[in-house]
């Protein structure tokens, strides 16, 4: 894997909101890597590199907002000539319970504006998502405020641990084996 994004919306305001959820995932690699993130304008948001030990991976948080997290993406991906199956996109997932998460490779964007502007900036819906449910509200006319508000304490907690299951996998996921990290991801599931 050449590059991961994490999706969320920059800022403060957004910081501790659902769709912010693929941000939380990245910032805990940066963290358990004892890297630093720092903004780079060329590639419209923050970056770091990643080396041995904690694999070779570039790491970008857009700070686009999620409907054109696109930009970003490609921007990097182009100027390092990194391939849509390369690139590994992680993002909340309303058709997901909280505590559970998924790794799949293209497909639909089932409603995310996030994943749907990468798929049109790269020109290909050929790259991996790692999918960190947060749950639906139920009603389709909820959801806006739904993803832009914080989840409950309970949420939170499977959320978090559904993060930490997912992070233990980064090794085959750095190595680009994300059929092997999906086999036990999906196997192993959310705790009972």
């Amino acid at each position: 894997m050449k590059l991961v994004a994490g999706l969320g919306n920059p800022g403060r305001k957004y910081q501790s909101t659902r769709h912010n959820a693929g941000f939380w995932w990245v910032e805990r690699l940066v963290r358990d890597s004892r890297s630093t993130l720092r903004f780079e304008a060329r590639f419209h948001g923050r970056v770091c590199r990643l080396a041995p030990p904690h694999g070779e991976a570039w790491l970008l948080l857009p700070e686009t907002y999620m409907n054109h997290s696109g930009r970003a993406v490609s921007a990097l991906a182009s100027f390092y000539k990194i391939a849509p199956d390369d690139v590994l996109v992680v993002h909340d997932e309303l058709d997901l319970p909280p505590g559970t998460v998924k790794i799949k490779k293209g497909g639909g964007a089932g409603g995310h504006n996030g994943v749907s502007d990468i798929a049109t900036h790269l020109g290909s819906k050929d790259f991996w998502r790692l999918r960190i449910g947060i749950g639906h509200p139920g009603v389709r006319d909820a959801v806006l405020d739904y993803v832009l508000c914080p989840p409950r304490s309970d949420e939170l907690s499977a959320i978090e641990e559904s993060i930490t299951r997912s992070l233990e996998l980064w090794p085959l996921i750095a190595e680009g084996k994300l059929e092997a990290a999906m086999l036990k991801l999906h196997t192993k599931g959310p705790p009972a």
